[in-house]
């Protein structure tokens, strides 16, 4: 293992922008840990997987990719990347080579995230239109942020990014977890991905597991520290 201190690449999931993490990024920081926040482009599982590769592999030195739902599935494939040291998924997808997120999640009662999503289309290159949702603004608190204050859940629902719908069949071309050290933090009372979801994948990658009870899948929002805390594990264990 390298001798220097990992830098912490944060990524986002569907729904959500590289401002939520900002109370994890102030945790981290005030640890003197290097991070940084890209945006992901939530357009398909290959396309954003091999964004966030791109960005690991442009930083000197060993690499901590941490994803949040969408993200997890990113970092999966992403995590393949050489200087890539360590994965840790919070409230996230740990897929298997080959696996879909729709796959991965129909193994289990559907969370109210499903029947909660608004169907919206945006201008691909051919010229023709695709496929995006975000959640219900109405439905928004409960699903993705029962925990969080309800002043700040109405402007996270506001400034949503919407998932190209065509990521739910999009299959995983390569499950790092499979050589690369792995943590999870599940969070116990997620309404946007059922929780079982979140402990079978993270039991499958052979993960050191954390469950935050009452933690809804805003976790990163709602308790920075506790995100934080399962990193800096991940950051000892690599440096």
């Amino acid at each position: 293992m390298s001798t220097s201190t990992p830098t912490v690449v944060l990524v986002h999931g569907a729904f959500a922008d590289a401002a939520s993490w900002s109370g994890v990024i102030a945790e981290l920081q005030s640890d003197g840990i290097p991070v940084i926040a890209p945006p992901n482009p939530l357009r398909g599982l290959a396309s954003d997987a091999a964004y966030v590769a791109s960005v690991a592999a442009q930083i000197d030195g060993p690499v901590i990719l941490v994803g949040h739902s969408y993200g997890g599935a990113l970092i999966t494939v992403a995590g393949t990347t050489e200087n890539v040291v360590g994965l840790v998924y919070v409230a996230a997808y740990a897929l298997q080579e080959g696996e879909s997120l729709g796959e991965l999640q129909g193994r289990y009662p559907l969370s109210p995230l499903v029947s909660n999503l608004k169907e919206w289309t945006y201008p691909v290159a051919d010229g023709g239109t695709a496929v995006e949702v975000t959640i219900a603004e109405d439905a928004f608190p409960s699903v993705f942020a029962a925990d969080v204050p309800a002043e700040v859940t109405k402007v996270l629902a506001a400034a949503q990014r919407p998932l190209a719908a065509a990521a739910f069949e999009e299959t995983a071309a390569a499950a790092a977890w499979q050589t690369k050290p792995s943590w999870a933090l599940v969070a116990a009372a997620d309404n946007a991905i059922n929780p079982e979801v979140e402990r079978f994948g993270a039991k499958r990658a052979g993960a050191t597991i954390v469950e935050v009870e009452g933690a809804s899948h805003a976790v990163a929002v709602s308790q920075p520290k506790a995100v934080a805390d399962l990193i800096r594990e991940a950051v000892r264990a690599t440096s």
